[in-house]
């Protein structure tokens, strides 16, 4: 997943875009022009959702973390093939071994929308370069090479949408088995080089696959990954951008397609005013402190410390922890995209379904005040967050009053009723102004432990002080 995993927890990598797609270059070739009203209508189901799970999995499964009776540094199971210098001809002998005979596309669909999420983005190809889809661009894919023998995405893209939840896709441009990237010998090999006068043949293979991922699941998005190697340029993004939005005029493209993040430590790319090419940022193990104001993003994080399986990683968050994560990124006006690493006999980890399972049991009360919202309007807030709608403020409370007085500072609205979300009856709390915002009388005990909504249906737009 992550560029050069050493530095995972020390770089938060984004891309800041306009909200409609306006990339300023000298390029050959510049971005389809589209008109905002169409933007929004197009973005406009990833808005509301909110919450989408992330899946990786692939080979890097079957050794699940250890080469050669060693564990490779920690976080590092889908980078195993590079990390451990691992010469693709020995990579390969890999598909012999994978044979998924527990995948279950329908339970697999059924723990996401359990969990609360609307979407799901699963792996087609890492930067491995191993196929998990059916594609006549080469033999290296589940289908050919493997025992198991079947596509992977098509079955769980019907499931997606016989269960109501977007099915998308992750693409790797960088590609450590095709041939056209360079490699020195083949013990060691540098994992961002291209031999030059194969580039177009590797970017024509990249255009057959996204289109047969276009052709045989209908992906509603596609989520690029691996495009920090300087062979691969804006301009090359370009090209793909415009090629796929002409084939499926709906389809939405992350930020990695293109030089979105490039090393750039977070407090300097947030200085810069460049523009790239795709339609929402993404950074990766962590929230914005201010979300990314005017700019479409999601936060993906594991749940863990790896993306692909990793049999010794135990080092899981909590329920709380996740929790806590999706209605940040909520209350900053981003998307939260939850990982899990499938084991290479198709099962999703136990402690992974049990903390989905927890994530759902918080959102099946209060999902109310996670999907279809927009930003707080409150700069900080003492005890936790808040998201909005029309009408509607969605107080997020991670450290109840325990004086049983929850103080809103800065609110300048007419409160027209308030009541906890957990009440069906939707029983009125007593609300009265205070010299600098409104207090809310709330029971003495929290309703929930992680967090607790209180909802304020006010008159008018939000009217926060500075």
């Amino acid at each position: 997943m992550s560029h050069y995993a050493p530095f995972l927890r020390l770089l938060i990598v984004f891309g800041l875009l306009p909200l409609a797609p306006a990339f300023q270059a000298t390029a050959a070739e510049t971005l389809l022009p589209e008109p905002p009203q169409e933007r929004n209508a197009r973005m406009a189901w990833w808005r509301d959702a909110r919450f989408g799970m992330f899946i990786h999995w692939g080979l890097y499964a079957v050794p699940a973390g250890q080469w050669n009776g060693k564990f490779i540094p920690p976080g590092n199971g889908e980078w195993i093939m590079n990390t451990a210098n691992i010469p693709a001809k020995e990579y390969e002998l890999l598909t012999k071994k994978f044979n998924p005979v527990k995948y279950d596309p329908a339970a697999w669909v059924c723990l996401a929308k359990a969990a609360g999420a609307k979407y799901l983005v699963i792996t087609s190809k890492h930067h491995d370069g191993f196929s998990l889809f059916d594609t006549k661009a080469g033999d290296y894919n589940v289908v050919q090479a493997t025992p198991y023998g079947k596509d992977i995405l098509k079955p769980l893209a019907d499931e997606c949408r016989k269960q109501g939840l977007k099915f998308c896709t992750y693409y790797s441009i960088m590609d450590w088995h095709h041939p056209a990237q360079f490699r020195p010998n083949d013990k060691t090999y540098n994992p961002t080089e291209i031999h030059p006068e194969r580039k177009a043949e590797y970017v024509a293979f990249m255009k057959q696959q996204l289109k047969e991922l276009l052709d045989n699941t209908d992906t509603e998005v596609l989520w690029f990954d691996g495009e920090w190697p300087k062979w691969w340029t804006e301009e090359d993004a370009v090209g793909i951008y415009n090629y796929l939005r002409k084939l499926k005029p709906s389809l939405i493209i992350n930020n990695r397609l293109g030089k979105a993040r490039d090393g750039v430590r977070m407090e300097e790319h947030a200085k810069t005013d460049r523009q790239y090419t795709g339609d929402f940022g993404t950074p990766e193990q962590g929230i914005p402190a201010t979300g990314l104001p005017g700019v479409d993003w999601e936060s993906c994080m594991t749940m863990n410390d790896s993306w692909g399986f990793r049999k010794d990683d135990h080092h899981w968050k909590s329920v709380a922890t996740l929790v806590r994560q999706l209605i940040d990124c909520a209350s900053k006006g981003g998307n939260y995209l939850l990982n899990v690493g499938p084991t290479a006999a198709g099962e999703i980890p136990k402690e992974s379904a049990e903390r989905l399972e927890g994530v759902g049991k918080w959102m099946r009360v209060n999902g109310e005040a996670i999907y279809g919202t927009t930003a707080s309007p409150f700069k900080k807030l003492p005890w936790g967050r808040c998201t909005q709608k029309p009408g509607k403020l969605y107080l997020h409370v991670f450290d109840w009053p325990p004086n049983g007085e929850l103080h809103v500072p800065g609110l300048k609205n007419r409160i027209e009723n308030a009541y906890l979300q957990v009440c069906p009856q939707k029983r009125p709390l007593t609300t009265s102004p205070s010299k600098d915002g409104v207090v809310v009388k709330v029971p003495s005990q929290p309703p929930d432990k992680i967090a607790s909504v209180v909802v304020l249906e006010i008159q008018g737009p939000a009217n926060v002080a500075p």
